[in-house]
């Protein structure tokens, strides 16, 4: 076997992403199956194929870990699971099904999305199975997220129209135990089970191109790996430190990972791997790619990204250059929670016409889709002096976590207009007077009990506002002092049974799968609390599962290379 090629050459100015192999192949190693990043799906994925007696070598171009570490570690389980029978919540497949069609929006089969919820308890009890914690204290109120308090809780939209109606509501949000956003509870359990499986991890290890045959099947990967010792060492700090301080200081986090990206240029070996039965993709999404979202959502383009690093769209580029179709690729869900602190979500926000467009104590991600699809980003929340003083006591230590209320009293402080009158807020928001005190005088007469709401927003959850001072709070997806994180949704089109990459033409691309944020799935169309990994677990499985037993696939109309220079 070779020993690896160095290198030197700059890390945006990569070869093709696809290399066809020649008779007399070199390979640096070799595994059954090799899986193509290590965050949520990516473990689950390498876990199932060991547990289908194959090989396993997983490649991270970082530490692991990806989105789902450093998320708040919530699963969107349902059917019944034990945790929700403890917490004395009835639930069964038919309703979860009934509820996520009215989310999911055909995105998937009725037979997948079944499939989905028929296989809800099972994943469960796998996680748990390989180490995730988890714990029946139901939280009894809705919110964007619990306290530390509760760990199962109504992660979506079930309990507003037309969700309600549809189905029985029951809380699926199942939120691995840990403090804070105990990501790293869900992930690491799994990390370590796939260390005591003996499953080998190279870190530090970025896929740059697959390898296939005269006839486009996968034969295994191209990648640059770190030199170990001092080198991989730092880059692991950089990479580390970039992701503590991304909230707070992105420009700084920016230039700590542009020092990742040179040591990898500089400082690495070229090595591919042989896979034997097929290649899985599960880098994640390609948020962090700032010029991929520029050109293909640019409405999304002004947000936050939400992830890390690995979202850069590099598993997405490398199914495409083999011919990869790709779907959804303009989904993107962008979160603008206001509740906590449930002061705000009792007022009411209005677009640039001074019109109200959505129940606020709606789900954040519906929230923003609205915002961002129908207002052109604009949003402004409109509340009075007693549910200031309301969003104040409610953002209390204890009442709900720091990451809640720290930009809650942030925007009272710094990101809110005050006004003596209605009039004088329209003027200072720019919006038209006479629209404003019509959407005011409509939501305090549904507040009264007077006439329905038009968003059809429980009276009980209204606060009629008849007196100033009112205050606005700019919410828009630009507002820099109230950040709008996204996330992107679409991905490489898959088949359903096996998470096979499907070609533009229809037929699979043989020796190579998708999974998690790489792929469409359940969460594609829309995004819920706990979608996204409950959707990697499915998607991860099933992959690994798929990958290991090796299926073959022919078809008549087999995708053709695509020769693509965009940056992994």
């Amino acid at each position: 076997m070779a020993k690896g090629r160095k290198t030197s050459a700059p890390n945006p100015a990569e070869p093709p992403l696809v290399l066809t192999a020649t008779n007399g192949e070199s390979w640096d190693d070799e595994a059954d199956v090799v899986v193509v990043g290590f965050g949520g799906a990516g473990a689950c994925a390498a876990l199932e194929a060991h547990a289908e007696g194959a090989h396993v070598l997983v490649l991270d171009r970082f530490h692991g870990g990806g989105a789902t570490a450093i998320s708040g570690g919530v699963v969107y389980a349902g059917g019944g699971t034990h945790i929700q029978a403890e917490a004395g919540a009835d639930d069964d497949p038919e309703e979860m099904f009934r509820y996520l069609s009215l989310e999911v929006k055909g995105v998937v089969s009725e037979e997948m999305l079944r499939d989905f919820c028929d296989q809800s308890v099972d994943n469960l009890s796998w996680l748990e199975k390989h180490g995730v914690p988890f714990e029946a204290s139901l939280c009894p109120v809705k919110t964007s997220y619990p306290t530390d308090d509760y760990y199962l809780y109504y992660s979506g939209n079930e309990g507003f129209s037309p969700y309600k109606e549809a189905a029985k509501p029951a809380p699926r949000g199942h939120r691995a135990k840990g403090t804070g956003m105990p990501g790293a509870s869900f992930y690491e359990p799994l990390r370590q089970s796939v260390k005591r499986a003996g499953i080998r991890v190279d870190y530090e290890t970025r896929v740059t191109r697959l390898i296939i045959d005269g006839q486009n099947q996968v034969l295994g990967v191209e990648y640059r790996q770190v030199e170990r010792g001092c080198w991989s060492k730092l880059h692991r700090r950089l990479h580390k430190a970039s992701i503590a301080i991304v909230k707070y200081n992105p420009k700084l986090a920016a230039k700590l990972r542009e020092r990742c990206f040179r040591i990898e240029a500089n400082h690495s070996v070229v090595k591919r791997a042989r896979a034997i039965n097929g290649v899985v993709l599960a880098t994640g999404g390609f948020i962090y790619n700032r010029q991929m979202v520029k050109e293909i959502a640019p409405s999304y383009r002004r947000a936050m990204p939400l992830g890390t690093a690995s979202d850069n769209g590099s598993g997405i580029l490398l199914g495409q250059s083999v011919g990869g179709k790709t779907d959804l690729m303009t989904r993107i869900s962008a979160w603008r929670f206001i509740n906590p602190p449930e002061g705000f979500a009792k007022g009411m926000i209005v677009n640039k016409k001074g019109e109200r467009y959505i129940n606020e104590f709606m789900y954040g991600a519906a929230i923003g889709e609205a915002m961002v699809e129908e207002q052109d980003g604009v949003a402004f929340l409109i509340i009075d002096r007693e549910l200031r003083k309301l969003a104040r006591k409610q953002s209390k230590r204890g009442k709900a976590q720091w990451f809640q209320r720290a930009p809650a009293l942030l925007n009272l402080w710094f990101n809110s207009k005050e006004a003596k009158s209605i009039e004088e807020l329209a003027r200072i928001i720019d919006v038209p007077e006479e629209t404003l005190k019509q959407t005011l005088a409509d939501y305090n007469a549904a507040a009264e009990g007077k006439q329905p709401d038009l968003f059809n927003k429980d009276a009980k959850k209204m606060h009629a506002m008849t007196e100033g001072p009112y205050y606005a709070i700019n919410c828009s997806i630009d507002s820099k002092r109230f950040p709008c994180p996204t996330l992107t949704l679409g991905g490489l089109v898959v088949d359903e049974k096996t998470g096979h990459v499907k070609g533009q033409s229809g037929g699979v691309i043989p020796g190579l799968y998708a999974a998690g944020r790489t792929a469409v799935g359940v969460c594609s169309r829309q995004y819920v609390s706990g979608l996204s990994i409950a959707d990697c677990v499915y998607s991860g499985r099933r992959a690994g599962r798929a990958a290991a037993r090796g299926e073959v696939y022919t078809s008549k109309d087999a995708p053709t290379p695509v020769q693509s220079s965009a940056e992994a």
